[in-house]
C-alpha cells in the first residue's frame, strides 16, 4: 500500500493553492465591482451549449474516479501538486466556457461566489477543525469487538451535531483505527464511520453539517434542526444494527492470532488535549455568531469581511501554542489529508458552477415536475451525491420558496414549505455520504486511513459495494415513514 506522498511539493502546493485563491478572488472582486452593467443578482440564463460546460465537471469526476485505479496514474495521482493541477486544469476549462458563454464580465462574479464566498469558508472551516481536532488524542488500545466498536460509532453519530461532522471525525477516526489496528476486516468499520460520523450523524444542528448551517444564514432558526431527530434516530438505529451484525459476522472470520494480538494489546483508554475542546466550542460559536451580513448578537456592529474566519484560525493558532508537539505526533498527524481536500475542491467548487447554473435556470421546469417532500429529497440528495451537498441545498431551498405546499416558515426574503425543507435537509445530509465527494470529510477519512495502511475502496468501489447496497433501502425505507 503506498501512502501519499505530499512531503516533496507540500511548500509548492501550499504556494499554489494559496496563490490561485487570492489571484482568483482578488479578480472576481475586481470585475465584480468595477463591472457596473453586470447585474451580480440576476438569474443566470440557460447554457445554449451546456454539454460542453459541464466537461469540466465530469472529467475532475473521472479523475477522482479512475486515475487511482489505472496502473500508468495511480501512483502519479498519490501526488497532491497532480491533483491540483489536475483540478486547476478544469478549473481553468469552466472559467473558459463561461467568459465564452456569458462574456468576460461573468467570471469575476462566479470566482467571487465559488472562492470567495464557497470555498475560502468551506475550506477554513474544515481546516481549523482538522488542526484542532488532530491535538486531541485519545491513547489506549481497547478490544476491537463488534460491541466496541458500535459503541466508538453511536459516539460519532451523536458529537458530529455539536462539534460538527469534520471535528467529530478527525477527533475519532484515528482511535477506532488504532483499536482495530489488529483486526484484518477494518473497511467495513471505516466505510461506515463516513456514513454515521462524517455524514448522517451532523443532522440536530446548523453547525453539524454545512448545507444546515446555510439555512440558518438564510434564516432558518438555529434549533429548527432538532425536529429531524426522529429521522436522524431511524437512519443511525438501523445503520448501527446493520453495523453490529456485519462486524460480528467479521469478527468470526478473524483469524486466532488476530484475536490474540488485540487481546494481548490492550491499554486503558486515557484522553490528552483536552484544552482543545475549549478550542473547538469556540470554532462552533464562531461559525453560529459571526456573520458579516448579520449584526452581531446584542449590537449594531457588522462584523467585518471574512472575521469569522479571522477567528477560527485565531484558534487554530491557540491550539498549535497550547498543544505538546507530542500530542500530534502520536496522532500521526500531518495536514496531508487536509491539503488533498484543499487540491480537489478548489477545482470542484469551480467546476461544479456549470451544472448548478443550469440547475438554477431551470428552475422553473423542475418545480412544475416536482412538488412533493420525496422528490426533493432524491433530487437533493442524489445531486448533493456529486455536487457538495452546501451549494446543493442551496439551490433546492430557493427552488422551494415557489412552491406554497402546506405548512410555512418565515425566512430571509420570503417562505419556505416545511416538508420540502426537512426534505431538502435530509437529501444533503444523509446522500452526501454516498461519495467520497459528498460531504468534505469524507475524502479526509479516506485519506487518514490509507495513511494508516487501510486499503479503502475506489470511487466506484465505494458506491456500488457500499454506499448503494447499505444506504439506498434504509432511505427508501426514511421515504415511506417520513416523506411520502
Amino acid at each position: 500500500m503506498h501512502q501519499t506522498s505530499t512531503k516533496p511539493s507540500k511548500p509548492i502546493l501550499a504556494f499554489c493553492v494559496i496563490a490561485s485563491l487570492f489571484i482568483g478572488g482578488w479578480l472576481g472582486y475586481w470585475l465584480f465591482t468595477h463591472q457596473g452593467h453586470h447585474d451580480a443578482h440576476a438569474q443566470p440564463h440557460m447554457p445554449t451549449q451546456w454539454g460542453i460546460g459541464i466537461v469540466p465537471f465530469v472529467v475532475l469526476l473521472g479523475s477522482i474516479a479512475l486515475l487511482p485505479l489505472l496502473k500508468t496514474t495511480e501512483h502519479w495521482w498519490e501526488e497532491n501538486l497532480h491533483r491540483f493541477f489536475v483540478a486547476m486544469l478544469c478549473a481553468i476549462g469552466t472559467i473558459g466556457y463561461v467568459a465564452w458563454e456569458s462574456g468576460a464580465t461573468a467570471i469575476g462574479p462566479m470566482l467571487d461566489h465559488s472562492i470567495m464566498k464557497d470555498f475560502i469558508p468551506f475550506i477554513v472551516l474544515l481546516f481549523s477543525l482538522y488542526v484542532i481536532s488532530g491535538g486531541i488524542h485519545l491513547s489506549g488500545d481497547i478490544e476491537a469487538s463488534p460491541k466496541v466498536n458500535t459503541t466508538f460509532l453511536a459516539i460519532g453519530a451523536l458529537l458530529a451535531s455539536f462539534i460538527g461532522t469534520t471535528g467529530a471525525s478527525m477527533l475519532l477516526i484515528r482511535p477506532i483505527l488504532k483499536t482495530n489496528s489488529q483486526r484484518k476486516h477494518i473497511v467495513h468499520t471505516v466505510v461506515v464511520f463516513i456514513f454515521l460520523v462524517s455524514n448522517i450523524g451532523g443532522t440536530l444542528l446548523p453547525i453539524g453539517d454545512p448545507p444546515l448551517f446555510l439555512g440558518y444564514l438564510r434564516g432558518v432558526p438555529f434549533l429548527w434542526t432538532i425536529n429531524l431527530w426522529p429521522m436522524w434516530a431511524t437512519a443511525c438505529g438501523i445503520l448501527l444494527v446493520v453495523y453490529f451484525i456485519w462486524d460480528n459476522i467479521l469478527w468470526r472470520k478473524e483469524t486466532y492470532t488476530s484475536h490474540l494480538r488485540d487481546e494481548l494489546r490492550q491499554d486503558p483508554l486515557r484522553l490528552r488535549g483536552k484544552i482543545n475542546f475549549l478550542f473547538i466550542s469556540g470554532i462552533v460559536l464562531a461559525a453560529a455568531l459571526i456573520d458579516s451580513n448579520k449584526p452581531l448578537i446584542g449590537t449594531d456592529w457588522h462584523p467585518f469581511l471574512y472575521m469569522r474566519e479571522a477567528v477560527m484560525l485565531a484558534f487554530v493558532a491557540l491550539s498549535l501554542a497550547c498543544t505538546n508537539d507530542r500530542i500530534r505526533k502520536a496522532n500521526n498527524f500531518t495536514y496531508a489529508a487536509i491539503i488533498e481536500v484543499a487540491a480537489l475542491f478548489s477545482g470542484i467548487f469551480i467546476a461544479m458552477q456549470v451544472p448548478l447554473m443550469i440547475l438554477n435556470a431551470s428552475g422553473e421546469a423542475i418545480t412544475n415536475a416536482m412538488n412533493k417532500p420525496w422528490q426533493f429529497f432524491w433530487a437533493t440528495g442524489g445531486l448533493s451525491s456529486f455536487l457538495d451537498n452546501a451549494p446543493t441545498y442551496v439551490v433546492f431551498f430557493e427552488l422551494s420558496k415557489s412552491l406554497p405546499e402546506g405548512e410555512m416558515m418565515e425566512v430571509n426574503s420570503g417562505s419556505i414549505p416545511i416538508s420540502l425543507l426537512v426534505a431538502i435537509s435530509l437529501g444533503a445530509v444523509f446522500l452526501g455520504a454516498m461519495t467520497y465527494i459528498g460531504n468534505g470529510p469524507n475524502f479526509m477519512v479516506k485519506a487518514i486511513a490509507e495513511q494508516e495502511g487501510v486499503e479503502m475502496p475506489s470511487f466506484f468501489g465505494y458506491m456500488f459495494k457500499y454506499s448503494i447496497p447499505v444506504l439506498i433501502p434504509i432511505f427508501i425505507l426514511i421515504t415511506f415513514i417520513f416523506l411520502s
